[in-house]
């Protein structure tokens, strides 16, 4: 008798965030669920023949279709007229998600599944052996973008995917943290509570890829908030409906110093190179006014933003 939807003994590597991630969303989902995982880490530690940790219904799709598959898997239920009894989620990593995936991602999205993907962002490919994606943030060292005399490593900025799934009109888009799970975990609740495609990307620090102690992963996952370096954000229908603030933001080296994969800035000519990430965490404060006593700016910020351009609601689209 199955007793546990996400069971211990699976071989993730120790202090793995994507593990905790997924137990927590699978906690809260409960039993009547399908899921398709696309391939990746989590596909691999959780389901070595002949075993397996999940203890819902699980497919292994292909590294770039597993929002594709959930999508079958959702037509099928909803003709069987099953979609009140069973939910349908697609999860992958950011290369299945943000890179290889993007186009199944957005054909979901735009055909309108009741389905909710789950992006786990370790911000690089870490089961082939820790090479870019396009959600490596700047300035990151991994096998692809490498440092050297010439590089600083990734020379490019992560992709905005909940903008670019808040561009698509889906009802519901969020961001979270392993570091917060009571509100990731009242995130992937809400979510579900919501028909139509939603999308929420978690935070989950890799200690092989990062380069990072096993036993600082709630640490790091609790920085990268404090620093503003990633936005815990929640959207409807298009419309930014929370943030999560901060009292009193730190400053980025607190967070990088604690990584190998940024071990190459610590040094006399990387200094520029930390105040430009630094730039990066103030910009994101001030545009989503992550501070605490920041919430005239998000006022201002939603307001210029909506009276531009008519966001329409899933119910509103469902009568044209």
């Amino acid at each position: 008798m199955v007793t546990e939807l996400f069971s211990s003994g699976h071989t993730a590597c120790a202090g793995c965030g994507q593990a905790l991630g997924a137990r927590l969303v699978v906690e809260t989902t409960g039993p009547n669920v399908i899921i398709a995982n696309a391939t990746g880490c989590l596909e691999v530690f959780t389901s070595r023949y002949p075993e397996s940790a999940w203890g819902v219904p699980w497919i292994h799709s292909l590294f770039q279709n597993a929002a594709a598959v959930a999508s079958g898997v959702e037509a099928a239920l909803r003709i069987k007229g099953k979609l009140d009894k069973v939910r349908v989620i697609s999860q992958g990593g950011d290369g299945a998600t943000a890179d290889i995936g993007m186009a199944s991602l957005s054909g979901m999205f735009d055909r309108g599944h009741d389905i909710l993907y789950v992006c786990y962002d370790n911000e690089a490919y870490m089961n082939t052996g820790v090479q870019r994606s396009g959600l490596t943030p700047f300035d990151s060292r991994t096998t692809t973008s490498p440092s050297g005399k010439k590089s600083f490593g990734n020379p490019r900025p992560k992709k905005n995917i909940p903008e670019i799934a808040n561009a698509h009109n889906v009802p519901y888009v969020a961001t979270a943290s392993i570091a917060f799970p009571k509100d990731l975990q009242k995130k992937v609740k809400k979510a579900l509570s919501i028909r139509g495609p939603k999308y929420i990307q978690i935070f989950v620090p890799c200690p092989l890829g990062w380069r990072h102690d096993p036993g600082l992963t709630y640490e790091i996952a609790k920085l990268v908030v404090e620093t503003g370096l990633y936005p815990i954000l929640e959207y409807q229908d298009g419309k930014l409906i929370s943030v999560k603030t901060i009292e009193a933001a730190k400053p980025v080296d607190e967070y990088l110093k604690l990584q190998g994969r940024y071990a190459h800035l610590f040094t006399e000519r990387g200094k520029g190179e930390i105040a430009k990430i630094q730039a990066i965490a103030d910009s994101n404060i001030k545009k989503y006014g992550l501070l605490k006593g920041g919430k005239e700016v998000r006022e201002k910020m939603v307001a210029e933003k909506f009276t531009e351009e008519k966001i329409f609601t899933t119910a509103e689209l469902s009568k044209c």
